[in-house]
């Protein structure tokens, strides 16, 4: 993962960040590059999901601020929470520009935890689960589905049990979140922890309403003004170790949705895939089309970011080795 060109969203607002872009390499003019062109827009993550919905949504209107116009074709490749995809991307993709990918928000910290944006996620319980509220996950199991070893939806239930003490049993396995969601309508699973709240909003809204589905916890550093009733994980927290680990851990949700380029790409079509990026954050177009789907755009700048990286990376070593056994 070192090097990658990346641009980080929170919901779908561009924020740059640690971009080690290599000198200006391209003879060829960006908009004659892009010209009649398709730019590969790879997904970490199965259909229907939420990392596919927002990328899809981006792809419909990103191409018009690129110079020369091309076309962004959205491809999967899940995989181990999007690994396969971040490995991909490093080692194997064409490195001229023409290829880009959105990956697990987690993947930027898995060297802190798994040694290899304020987005808010929740653990959720079906009505039937018999979890009525988080305090019953202290003497209750409840299970939920997994996308990969990376993944937050493996992450942060593991978290919760080794830090808190909670009865979280993950089935692991599922290709991405929208397989979680089918186990749980199937009833293969229980509940799913580690599902952003923007897309539970986006695509299952219903379910709350109707009440067939509980919001048992925010998983992150801030509170969602629409969820004020839902305890922060950090309320759960009795020592200030305890509140350490889960803030190193639960940081990563400042990131919201990763979007990265390989590592080599000519500058100046990084440049323009960054500039056309935050043009469409303000493309009215977009905005109208993620307001009626319910995506949340909130920006976040690469300054921010880059911050935020910095300051995971210069936890104490002590919490580190922690936060680490935790997440296993």
């Amino acid at each position: 993962m070192r090097r990658l060109q990346s641009f980080f969203v929170r919901g779908l607002a561009v924020a740059l960040l640690l971009a080690a872009a290599t000198p200006f390499a391209a003879a060829q003019g960006v908009a004659d590059f892009y010209k009649n062109r398709n730019v590969d827009e790879y997904i970490g993550y199965s259909t229907g999901g939420a990392y596919d919905f927002y990328a899809r949504v981006i792809g419909r209107h990103m191409g018009a601020h690129i110079p020369g116009h091309p076309t962004l074709i959205p491809r999967n490749m899940e995989g181990a929470g999007s690994l396969r995809l971040a490995n991909w991307l490093y080692r194997v993709a064409p490195q001229d520009g023409s290829v880009f990918a959105t990956i697990g928000r987690g993947i930027a910290f898995d060297p802190l935890l798994i040694g290899k944006g304020d987005e808010v996620s929740v653990c959720v319980a079906l009505k039937d689960s018999g979890i009525a509220k988080f305090d019953d996950l202290f003497t209750k199991p409840l299970t939920v589905g997994g996308t990969g070893t990376s993944a937050d939806t493996d992450q942060f239930p593991r978290v919760l049990n080794n830090v808190l003490g909670t009865h979280f049993k993950v089935i692991e396995g599922y290709p991405g979140g929208n397989e979680v969601v089918l186990a749980m309508e199937r009833g293969e699973v229980n509940g799913r922890c580690g599902w952003s709240w923007s897309s539970v909003k986006a695509t299952h809204k219903a379910w709350i309403d109707e009440k067939k589905m509980i919001v048992l916890v925010q998983l992150s550093l801030n509170k969602h003004p629409e969820l004020p009733d839902v305890p922060s994980v950090l309320d759960f927290a009795k020592t200030d170790e305890q509140r350490a680990i889960l803030k190193m851990v639960f940081a990563r949700q400042v990131m919201g949705r990763p979007y990265v380029a390989p590592p080599n790409a000519p500058a100046d079509r990084i440049a323009a895939l960054r500039q056309a990026f935050a043009a469409t954050m303000q493309d009215k177009d977009f905005l109208a089309e993620a307001d009626k789907t319910q995506l949340e755009v909130n920006p976040v700048s690469g300054e921010d970011v880059e911050k935020l990286v910095k300051d995971v990376y210069a936890t104490p070593a002590d919490i580190v080795v922690k936060a680490k056994e935790a997440a296993k």
